[in-house]
Parts: C-alpha cells; sequence; structure tokens
C-alpha cells in the first residue's frame, strides 16, 4: 500500500504531453522538486554556460532601423541567433468600438517562417487559424506597447506591428516586444514629422527579456538549450524606467520561492535596462528630429487621408 501511495505521488509530478510539469503537495513529488536550491551567483565570478557568458549576460544584440521600404516603421533584431523583424503599420481607422472617440490604438502580431526552428513548421494560415501560443504573443506583444501609448495623442489611427521570427533560438517573443517598440518608435515619429500628429503620443519605454533557474542556477536570456532545460522559466516585460508590465513565470519542472521570483525579477530588470541602453543608441537620431519638432511653437497637424482616395478604386 505505501508503494501504491508513493508511486501515485511520482505520478503526480510527472510531465505532461504539452511539457508542463504538473505538481501536487504531496509526498515525495514535494520531497523530489525541492531537493536542489537556486544557486546564489552573487559570489561566483567564474562560471560561465555553453556560449561563455556569464550568468547575467545578455547574448549580442543588434537592432537595426529602417530595413523596410514601406512600412512606417520597421527594425530587425538579432539577439544571439533569434532574429526577428518588424513592421510597423499605420492605418487611418480604428476598432469599432472606438470610432468617433478621437482615440488610436496599437495591436500586434506574430508569427515564425517555417524553417525557423530546426525542424520546418507547417504555416498557420495552411491550418485555417493562429495557434494557441501564438495567439498569446500576439496579445503580449499588444499589452506591453499599448502601455506607454497616449491614445488621445495618436488620434483615431491604428498602428498594428508584425513580428516575424526569421530565425528563432529562444526568447522570440521577448525579442520580438523590444524590437516592436523600435519599430513603434519610428513609425510614430514618422507620423509627427509629417504632421498628421501635434503631440508626441508614447509615455515611455518597453523592452522584454527572459530569465530562468537552469541547474540551480538563474540565467539571463535565455537561449534554446538553456529554456528546453529550464527548472524556472519566466519573460519579463518592463518599461525603461524599471516599471513591470507584465510577468510570465512557469515552474517547468518544480515550484519555486519568493526569494528565487525577487531574483529573477532582479535579474530581468537589470538586462531591461542594459536593451533601453541599446534601443535608445538606435533610436538617438529619430529622437533629435523629433524633439526639434516638438520645440517649434507653431504646430497644427494634417487633417488625416482616407484611405479610399489614396488607393482608389479595387
Amino acid at each position: 500500500m505505501d508503494q501504491l501511495l508513493r508511486q501515485r505521488d511520482y505520478d503526480a509530478a510527472s510531465r505532461l504531453a504539452d511539457g508542463t510539469i504538473l505538481v501536487k503537495e504531496m509526498g515525495l513529488a514535494t520531497e523530489r522538486y525541492n531537493e536542489r536550491p537556486m544557486t546564489d551567483n552573487s559570489s561566483d565570478d567564474t562560471f560561465r554556460r555553453a556560449s561563455g557568458r556569464a550568468p547575467a549576460d545578455l547574448r549580442p544584440v543588434t537592432i537595426e532601423t529602417g530595413v523596410m521600404k514601406y512600412a512606417e516603421g520597421s527594425a530587425l533584431i538579432e539577439m544571439g541567433d533569434t532574429r526577428v523583424l518588424v513592421a510597423a503599420s499605420v492605418e487611418n481607422r480604428v476598432p469599432h468600438w472606438l470610432r468617433d472617440s478621437g482615440r488610436g490604438w496599437v495591436t500586434g502580431e506574430y508569427a515564425m517562417l517555417p524553417r525557423a526552428t530546426n525542424r520546418r513548421t507547417t504555416r498557420e494560415v495552411s491550418r485555417g487559424r493562429p495557434s494557441g501560443r501564438t495567439s498569446e504573443i500576439q496579445r503580449l506583444i499588444g499589452r506591453s506597447l499599448r502601455a506607454v501609448v497616449d491614445f488621445q495623442a495618436l488620434g483615431e489611427r491604428t498602428v498594428t506591428v508584425d513580428c516575424d521570427v526569421l530565425q528563432a533560438d529562444g526568447g522570440t517573443r521577448t525579442a520580438s516586444i523590444t524590437g516592436a517598440y523600435v519599430a513603434l518608435v519610428s513609425a510614430c515619429a514618422r507620423l509627427l514629422l509629417t504632421g498628421d500628429i501635434d503631440r508626441w503620443p508614447l509615455t515611455g519605454g518597453v523592452a522584454a527579456v527572459s530569465v530562468g533557474v537552469v541547474d540551480g542556477r538563474p540565467l539571463l536570456d535565455l537561449e534554446y538549450v538553456e529554456d528546453s532545460s529550464a527548472e524556472v522559466d519566466m519573460n519579463v516585460v518592463a518599461t525603461h524606467d524599471g516599471r513591470i508590465i507584465e510577468i510570465q513565470g512557469t515552474g517547468e519542472e518544480r515550484a519555486f520561492s519568493r526569494d528565487e521570483l525577487d531574483t529573477l525579477v532582479d535579474l530581468a530588470l537589470a538586462g531591461v535596462g542594459d536593451l533601453a541602453g541599446q534601443q535608445e543608441a538606435v533610436l538617438a537620431d529619430t529622437r533629435s528630429e523629433v524633439e526639434a519638432v516638438l520645440a517649434r511653437e507653431d504646430r497644427s497637424p494634417a487633417p488625416a487621408k482616407d484611405e479610399a482616395d489614396l488607393w482608389g478604386a479595387p
């Protein structure tokens, strides 16, 4: 009987088909996942990950703007081997619930190229609808950007930010958010410089990064081999001044403590600060142009252009 109970407790912590871990507060399952506490890296300056990075290091990050000819704002972001192409498109219309409100809208879309991963994945359009993962990431991107948007200043127009993953090696959603903010700034700058808006519509900056516990160690910016074996996995979205927009945290192989949560969030916020610096460095020229326009006293917005007049009859 005791053996059966222990087997039942073990089964309660078994891995489910979708890769998650079900942990019940009982017997062997609790003992199994509490046996390896998180390592304190504060006194260890010698540990290096497989990539050669220290635990608190980001992967090499590059961000290039203006990479697409037609989009109002665009960016190509690379974080290690993860590469995401982002386009911000402006349309002079809003969702029906915002019509005649004087307020705009920002939304996000996300997709992965079929061969962004080590094996080809079927295009979601051939399945007839986006996967649950894609839908969840799209909503996350939209929420993250809207946290720093003044919709009244944006006016009745929609900015759609499309994030297409060219190559995936972990952290695609966080790289998408970080690149999406750069593209959004570029699109808003274009609206201001052309006189379509007369106030700056962004109230702050946004970046995102992953953190996790791998082999008992808290690590920043997980690549795929780390993410796939993480005991605890977390994505943190925050403003440039360190205010949290969203935390997505999961005990993949065990529950984690409040102290571990705080350690991971602190690690992530430090990473967001580094990413913010890189975003602002790339946007420096754009910021200067925006500040010059905002410094003028006489600014009036141009009337919105009807898309039917722009494109004509189909």
